[in-house]
């Protein structure tokens, strides 16, 4: 580990580490347009110069510089206030002067470090180049006069993202970035260039012009459009949310997040539910809250109820709704609304055990059934980073463009038990094998994948690499609560309950309970509330504080950010209040206490963090046979109702999944 001294403190830093991460870990700020800590070196901007001894007499690029034994390193001498103070003058030769109107300001690389490192002044009064916009899809806004080559997004596409659509034409004055032919960038990550990019070249779109950084209330708290539990802020304005953007959490999503995560939020205020529904002589009606309460115990509580859970729904909304179901000795809870049955004994056997992290660790991987790019795009990104460091990867299923390089092995889960000598030998030398079992496999292929992990020895000391992946944010955490009968929703309906309850769940097959008096407690007008008899308008996840457990696993909750609209309520207090006109009150008043209860029930809840779970695999028929037709994402922008309700997801799915053209202003 080299030594050296940063201004005259002596510190040691990791061998390999850059003069740029030494001066950081001496605690000295060094500016940067073109390194990021998640990205390949490019060296490309030189606003990170410093001056080093022993060393040519001139400032170098710390970023690309390697720290070496007895460096002396100035990152404020004359020389360097110089430097730094000629790059900005030269990065603002033909920068336009729109902070005006820049959807980046105040949040503007650029500008920060203009007024920290720049001179104040400029000597070129020269006219300034401009820069026709290129057109990147519905997600981001491109104003490339603006752009100063840092090459940021150009390295996210390849590296991170996988898609290598964004580059750079021309040479010198004349280099411009563009994505292919100027067409729509197709990856599902495409938004994460927008935080990328330190000045305002590249742009949300959706939320072009809505509004400042300053005027906005910052909520942190978690998304729920697919299992992966991506950290992420909410920015608020009155009762909007006007924009998401993630949080840094280097065991979940590291600092990205997909454009569904992103961008669905302008579908939190359309379609919505904002007052209670009772239908009459066939028709939905709106209604006060005390006469949609009547009509539901004028059908009386019995133990012929039920309740299904969607795929966005918090636990605290299931545990309250179970609840209310076993005071009057009603058992029928289940949360797999779109028809999924797998054996459900071992909690262990339906985890991702692996955990997304250590995803990256895994030297050889198989895929079975599951659509990884769509069903977890940020688990998708750390199976990259594994191929990175050598890990060889198999698959079984129809063939989908990973991003990455895949052997096929078929689309027939007999492959199983016939592996070729090449796979069967890559896992047996294999330190760190895992194989990842989808949502198209589950019920066919979990006991031949499980016999598979005993033949390969995946489960060993420190070491799992038995992983399910779930789809729903909302699926873990209902399995915790006991949201699964034996034969998943086919037990629902072979039951006939006299009620059910249906929780934000818009997925089912609602002809199964043409005979059930339906109750939709959930926030968007969407297929649900379409075929209920009672509508109670409840909130969504950016307007409730909840607890949400992702597909590893890990226990996290999210915070209000805004109040739900008109008469809509968080759905626990719906549950409590419908308690007490069925005859008896739930045992909660308030959140806290909901959760004390929850957390008496399964103790993992109440423990923010991975629960832990002891590896206990099923005994299962070893044998898998039958073809996998596709996977159970169909289109990956319109995955629930609050996609549904978004312009931008429309927009996304009509142009990158269906291939529908948008003529833009001047066409």
């Amino acid at each position: 580990m080299p030594k050296l001294k940063v201004d005259g403190i002596e510190i040691e830093v990791p061998a390999g580490a850059t003069v740029l991460q030494a001066c950081e870990l001496a605690g000295k700020e060094i500016p940067r347009f073109c390194y990021h800590e998640r990205l390949s070196i490019a060296g490309n901007c030189r606003m990170c110069l410093v001056e080093v001894k022993p060393g040519p007499p001139k400032p170098q690029a710390s970023c690309a510089l390697p720290a070496a034994e007895n460096q002396e390193i100035f990152t404020n001498s004359p020389m360097v206030k110089n430097a730094r103070e000629g790059v900005m003058e030269f990065l603002l030769i033909n920068h336009p002067l729109d902070c005006p109107i820049c959807d980046q300001g105040g949040e503007c690389d650029l500008q920060d470090q203009s007024v920290a490192y720049g001179r104040g002044s400029s000597r070129y009064s020269e006219n300034k180049r401009a820069v026709t916009e290129k057109y990147m899809g519905p997600i981001v806004k491109t104003v490339m006069t603006r752009c100063i080559q840092c090459t940021r997004c150009v390295r996210f596409a390849e590296e991170v993202a996988g898609v290598e659509e964004i580059g750079a034409i021309g040479r010198g004055e004349s280099m411009q970035i563009t994505s292919y032919l100027e067409q729509a960038v197709t990856s599902e990550l495409s938004g994460n260039v927008v935080d990328l990019c330190p000045v305002g070249a590249l742009t949300s779109k959706p939320y072009a012009f809505e509004a400042r950084p300053w005027e906005l209330q910052k909520t942190l708290t978690i998304d729920v459009m697919d299992a992966v539990g991506t950290n992420i802020r909410l920015d608020s304005r009155g009762r909007q949310v006007l924009r998401c953007l993630p949080r840094i959490n280097e065991d979940v999503n590291e600092e990205w997040a997909s454009d569904k995560t992103r961008h669905a939020v302008d579908g939190l205020v359309r379609k919505r539910l904002d007052r209670p529904f009772v239908r009459r002589l066939g028709k939905l009606e709106p209604a006060t809250w005390d006469e949609a309460f009547a009509a539901i115990a004028a059908v009386g509580a019995s133990s012929s109820m039920a309740a299904i859970a969607g795929d966005l729904v918090d636990c605290e909304t299931m545990f309250a709704a179970k609840a209310l179901l076993t005071q009057h000795g009603a058992t029928l809870v289940e949360g797999r609304q779109t028809g999924m049955d797998y054996d459900i004994s071992s909690l262990a056997a339906l985890n991702f055990n692996t955990t997304i992290a250590g995803t990256e660790r895994a030297d050889a991987i198989l895929l079975i059934g599951t659509h990884l790019r769509w069903e977890a795009p940020l688990v998708n990104t750390r199976v990259r980073k594994s191929i990175k460091r050598g890990a060889k990867v198999f698959a079984i299923g129809p063939e989908v463009d990973l991003t990455y390089k895949v052997e096929w092995l078929g689309d027939d889960l007999s492959a199983l038990g016939a592996l070729p000598d090449a796979v069967a030998d890559a896992f047996a030398k294999a330190e760190r094998p895992m194989v990842i079992v989808g949502g198209a496999a589950l019920k066919r292929g979990l006991g031949a994948a499980l016999a598979f992990a005993d033949r390969f020895k995946l489960v060993r000391e420190g070491w799992n690499g038995f992983n399910t992946l779930h789809m729903a944010a909302a699926r873990m955490g209902g399995l915790m609560l006991g949201y699964a009968q034996g034969g998943g929703i086919a037990d629902v309906v072979a039951a006939k309950p006299q009620m059910v309850f249906f929780l934000g769940a818009d997925e089912v097959d609602f002809s199964a309970f043409a005979e059930s008096f339906k109750v939709y407690v959930g926030h968007h007008g969407d297929k649900g509330a379409a075929v209920a008899d009672v509508v109670l308008p409840g909130a969504t996840y950016a307007e409730k504080s909840g607890t949400w457990v992702n597909l590893e696993g890990r226990v996290q909750r999210g915070e209000r950010a805004v109040f739900p609209p008109g008469d809509a309520r968080e759905d626990w207090t719906i549950f409590r209040a419908l308690s007490e006109r069925l005859g008896e009150a739930l045992p909660f008043d308030t959140l806290d206490q909901l959760r004390a209860a929850m957390a008496a029930e399964v103790p993992a809840l109440g423990t923010m963090g991975l629960a832990s779970f002891a590896w206990n695999p099923p005994a299962l028929d070893a044998m898998a046979d039958g073809v996998i037709a596709g996977y159970p994402i169909k289109d990956f922008y319109l995955t629930n109702a609050i996609c549904r309700a978004s312009p931008t997801m429309q927009r996304c799915s009509a142009e990158l999944i269906h291939g529908q053209d948008f003529a833009e202003a001047a066409e």
